[in-house]
Formats: C-alpha cells, sequence, structure tokens
C-alpha cells in the first residue's frame, strides 16, 4: 500500500526564494521592526517558542508568491530554525500562523488599508499594526484585531494584546542613535520596554551609583577612626 503524504509534495522554505527581491523604500520600514525583535530577545531570554520576522517572505500557497510583511510574530514556533536561521517562513512546515502582521506606511503606499489588510484577514492573522508616521490628524498607530472575519480597530496608545502578554504602542525615544518616535513593547502597567542601548546605559548608572555608595561609607569609616580596607 502506498503511503501518501500530500507536504511531501511541497516544496521547502529551502527552495523558496526568501524575499520579493522589492527593496524598502524607507529605513523604518526595517529599523522599526528591529528595534521590537530586539526588544523581545531582552525581554523573553529563555523563551524558545517565537520568532520575529523582519522583511521575510510569508508562504501560504505553494502556488502563490509569498506575502512581505515589514515584520510578523509568531508564537508556538521554533525560535531558531537550523544553524543558517529561517530563510523564509512556510506555513506548511510551520504550522502556525503568525499572531502579529506589522506594516510600516512610507510616502509611496502599498496597500496598507486596503490589499494588504484584507489579505491578511483572509489568512487568519489576529492583529494588524499600521504605523504611519507621515500621518498628522489621524493616529499614527492603528491596531486591528481579528473578530469574526474582520478587523476592528482598538484605541489607545499603548494598546494591550493580551494573547501575545504585551502591549504595543508608539513613543518619543533614542534607538541606535537617532532620536524620534519609536514603537516599543509595553507591560501590563503600561511601562515601556528598555531598549539594548537603556538597558546598558542604566546598568552603568546603578555600577556609578554602586561606586558612590562604596566611597561614601569609606569616607565615613575614616572619619570615625576605620581603615575601610583593613575590613575587607
Amino acid at each position: 500500500m502506498l503511503n501518501y503524504n500530500p507536504l511531501a509534495c511541497l516544496p521547502s522554505s529551502e527552495e523558496l526564494p526568501d524575499s520579493d527581491d522589492t527593496p524598502v523604500d524607507n529605513e523604518l520600514q526595517d529599523l522599526i521592526p528591529g528595534l521590537l525583535k530586539a526588544l523581545l530577545a531582552m525581554a523573553w531570554p529563555e523563551r524558545m517558542d517565537w520568532f520575529l520576522g523582519v522583511d521575510m517572505g510569508i508562504y501560504y500557497d505553494p502556488d502563490l508568491p509569498a506575502i512581505v510583511p515589514d515584520g510578523f510574530l509568531s508564537l508556538g514556533v521554533e525560535r531558531f530554525y537550523d544553524a543558517n536561521l529561517r530563510p523564509s517562513y512556510v506555513l506548511w512546515e510551520e504550522k502556525k500562523l503568525p499572531v502579529l502582521v506589522l506594516e510600516v506606511v512610507s510616502q509611496t503606499y502599498r496597500g496598507e488599508y486596503s490589499t494588504k489588510k484584507a489579505e491578511y484577514a483572509k489568512l487568519g492573522i489576529l492583529y494588524y499594526v499600521v504605523y504611519n508616521p507621515l500621518r498628522r490628524r489621524k493616529p499614527r498607530l492603528e491596531v486591528y484585531k481579528l473578530v469574526n472575519n474582520v478587523y476592528e480597530f482598538h484605541d489607545g496608545n499603548p494598546v494591550w494584546l493580551p494573547e501575545i502578554g504585551l502591549g504595543i504602542g508608539i513613543e518619543q525615544g533614542t534607538y541606535l542613535g537617532i532620536p524620534r518616535e519609536w514603537m516599543y513593547w509595553y507591560n501590563q502597567e503600561g511601562q515601556r520596554l528598555l531598549t539594548p542601548e537603556e538597558q546598558a546605559l542604566l546598568a552603568q548608572q546603578q555600577a556609578q551609583q554602586a561606586k558612590q555608595r562604596a566611597e561614601l561609607l569609606a569616607e565615613r569609616l575614616r572619619s570615625l577612626g576605620v581603615d575601610p580596607d583593613s575590613l575587607t
């Protein structure tokens, strides 16, 4: 009897193009999801069940080209696919839809409010996040949640995402030495997660404060006629 495995007939991630070869037309389209990925790596250092793709193709049908959001987050998948990492995200291999997709709008619209939104809803992706830094009158950050196959807008900044266990929002900050509005993850109390640079600066400040306290204590001991070096 012939054992038929339909998955064996589908192309693997190694055989598929890893992008659509379309260059980004705004550096933020790489930097913003890159920051979100760096924040997750620091927030979830022990978790190995998540993956955040940046400008990576999502293959959902072997007969159709990949969709390539600026960023997407998947939960319940291997964080590291193999030594060469993921060339692309193939749904028939991963068996998990991304829980969130992110699009960063530039001066050239790419269907973020129409065709892409409809496509992500059709796929069943739970959260769709759109950031438009050029907006002045309308919200620059839009977070949509899929309810009965339709995306519903969730107002707020940040917006809590219970299925992820984090919030997402925007505020002024500095990343890679660039002061501007950035997108961040937030905890349940609404406090944003610190960037790698901010965590390094905080550690440096704490070390300096500890050194100052030690020096102050040593001076007090000397004023009492006690040599602090004799106590070590």
